[in-house]
């Protein structure tokens, strides 16, 4: 999804806009936030906008629309600070909840000093949304100049969102085909993210139509159409004496289902960024601002600075380094789809902290149109799969230079895995890969992303192992499997590889088979290292199978290639043991690259695998 800027004319006397610099890293209270402030040319606003994010999924699948709100805030003249809550995102782990909710309540109040600090605004608006909207209730009364808040889709009673959260956790866990041993049977978990039982408890109790006094004079309810809950919530804070105004939510099922393939409302964006900007006190004066300097996060055995870097500074990231000394490569976390770069579950923000404990540094990072990085005028609105992504990847090469941290290994899942490989055949300054769940090595031109996300995520042997759970016959007596797509993806799995069977001896003679052997021939004969890993069953071993055989002996003749099949795992590796076979890939890729001192970055010696 474009925003304004993004969107240009290509006719003859056109130029493109140039790249829109991605929001300003602070760090406080142990955790990282995000200032966007006016864009330039525009009055700055005495008013200023305070995120408060919603939590697990909803909060992945919104990071992106958050951007675009901020964004759109700035283009007004409003400035805008959003943050992770402690124990989320990239804020550091170890934290104390005892005081449940009001932790993250405190971590709100401390991000509203720091916006009013460097922004010189006299009056905060909050915009929160799902659990967020009970973090900025309950420190309402805390946050110095408060004067209205926005409650996007809020959770209204805590006790039905547990309850709400519970089945969607069961179905975010069956669509990715974990077993039953493999499901958290936390009551509220989803994602591969817990949330912390204090909390919890503190949610199970929370109603929003409890409340007692007004938590601001002026509110915005932004209501889902099936969601009664909302509008009777706007009703109450009128009877509060709140001055209430309301606006649909549409679209909030498909922006909150999968990050992968959410769709943005940019319209809810721009009629929520009007609002604001339309209060009586909007305008009141021109504050000043103050500059922003990020202080590294300390952990156990790391030192974690939120970066941004990339032509105009316009891609966002966090660089994790070793708290003493740094051996073997620096490596590079490509993101899958548009999950943000703390990863499925965090995943890659534990990865990188783990790493950093061996010695290892690392750079996470969002490519263009990504999570906190904004898009590129002129590239494509779908990134997933096109070349424009590797000069993203190119240019955090340069920035790993220019702080004297290569060589560089490149790690990615999925689409990732793919964007790794497809820089790594232009870009010599990629030592070595670990490649996780790759699709494909090669996207047919033409063929449509988001077809292929939604219809070909799963393959036949999949729907054979489901087609034999009985978690699956009593889901279709519920109606909630789809029937006629899940036939449609089985049928058109059985054509596919009828197809290959047919095609498979003349697979080195077509376009897709001479690109894949040259790409793989070129890694062999510049001596790169390729680590392939594949869950059991993932949809990318179909390509892999037709081209190098199911027991790899095609790869042969690329001894620089070491395949690997993960057992019991899914396609984002939620089970333990998956992502411990893909963190042990990592460190043994890295330690490949042996370093004069613990300083240079400057590689001595390439040494065997371990």
């Amino acid at each position: 999804m474009t925003d304004a800027r993004s969107t240009i004319s290509l006719s003859s006397n056109a130029l493109p806009l140039p790249p829109r610099s991605a929001a300003e890293p602070l760090t406080f209270g142990g955790t990282v936030g995000l200032f966007t402030p006016p864009s330039a040319g525009v009055k700055p606003s005495s008013v200023a906008v305070l995120f408060a994010s919603p939590w697990g999924l909803e909060e992945m699948c919104t990071r992106k629309f958050w951007r675009i709100i901020a964004e759109n805030l700035a283009d007004r003249g409003i400035a805008s600070l959003r943050f992770d809550y402690p124990g989320t995102g990239d804020a550091l782990d170890e934290v104390d909840f005892h005081a449940g909710l009001s932790v993250w309540g405190d971590s709100l109040v401390q991000a509203g000093e720091r916006l009013r600090a460097f922004s010189g605004c006299s009056r905060i608006v909050v915009i929160a949304q799902g659990l967020g909207a009970a973090v900025a209730t309950g420190a309402a009364d805390r946050i110095e100049g408060l004067e209205a808040i926005a409650y996007l889709a809020p959770v209204v009673s805590g006790r039905m969102h547990l309850r709400e959260l519970a089945v969607w956790s069961r179905v975010v866990d069956e669509n990715l085909g974990l077993g039953e041993e493999y499901r958290s049977k936390d009551s509220a978990s989803i994602a591969s993210l817990t949330l912390p039982a204090e909390i919890t408890e503190e949610v199970r109790r929370f109603n929003l139509m409890s409340l007692d006094r007004a938590p601001a004079r002026r509110a915005l309810v932004v209501a889902r159409p099936d969601r009664p809950a909302d509008k009777e919530f706007a009703i109450y804070l009128k009877a509060l004496g709140v001055n209430v105004e309301e606006q649909p939510f549409g679209g909030y099922q498909q922006l909150v289902s999968n990050p992968a393939i959410a769709r943005l409302p940019v319209d809810v964006a721009e009629n929520l960024a009007d609002w604001v900007a339309g209060l009586p006190f909007a305008a009141d004066q021109s504050p000043v601002r103050r500059a922003i300097v990020a202080e590294p996060l300390e952990g156990n055995g790391f030192s974690e600075t939120p970066v941004r870097f990339g032509s105009r500074n316009r891609l966002s990231g966090m660089l994790c380094e070793p708290s003493h000394g740094r051996k073997g490569a620096t490596v590079l976390f490509l993101t899958s789809a548009y999950d943000r770069h703390a990863g499925w579950g965090r995943a890659t923000v534990k990865m990188a902290r783990a790493l950093a404990r061996s010695g290892i540094a690392s750079l996470r990072f969002d490519t263009a149109s990504a999570g906190d990085s904004p898009p590129v005028p002129g590239r494509p609105e779908q990134v997933l799969y096109h070349s424009t992504q590797n000069a993203d990847v190119t240019e955090a090469i340069d920035f790993l230079e220019s702080r004297r941290l290569t060589p560089v290994v490149a790690a990615g899942r999925c689409s990732g895995a793919y964007l790794a490989f497809q820089t790594s055949l232009g870009e010599p300054r990629i030592a070595g890969e670990v490649l996780v769940n790759p699709i494909v090595f090669r996207w047919k031109p033409g063929r449509s992303v988001d077809e292929a996300i939604v219809n070909g995520s799963r393959s036949l042997e999949d729907y054979t192992r489901r087609a034999l759970r009985l978690e699956t016959f009593r889901r279709i007596v519920r109606g909630e499997v789809n029937l006629t797509a899940a036939m449609r993806n089985v049928i058109g799995g059985i054509g596919a590889r009828v197809r290959n069977k047919v095609l498979h001896i003349f697979r080195g003679f077509m376009p897709e088979g001479r690109a894949i052997y040259s790409a793989f021939r070129t890694l062999n004969e510049r001596g790169t290292p390729v680590c392939l890993l594949y869950s059991e069953h993932d949809l990318g071993i179909e390509q892999y199978d037709f081209y190098f055989g199911h027991d790899g002996a095609g790869l042969a003749r690329f001894p620089n290639v070491l395949p690997a099949i993960i057992p019991d795992a899914d396609h984002n590796l939620t089970p333990e043991h998956a992502r411990d076979i893909y963190f042990n890939a990592l460190r043994q890729m890295a330690f490949r690259f042996v370093l004069d001192d613990a300083v240079t970055s400057k590689p001595r010696a390439a040494v065997a695998a371990e």
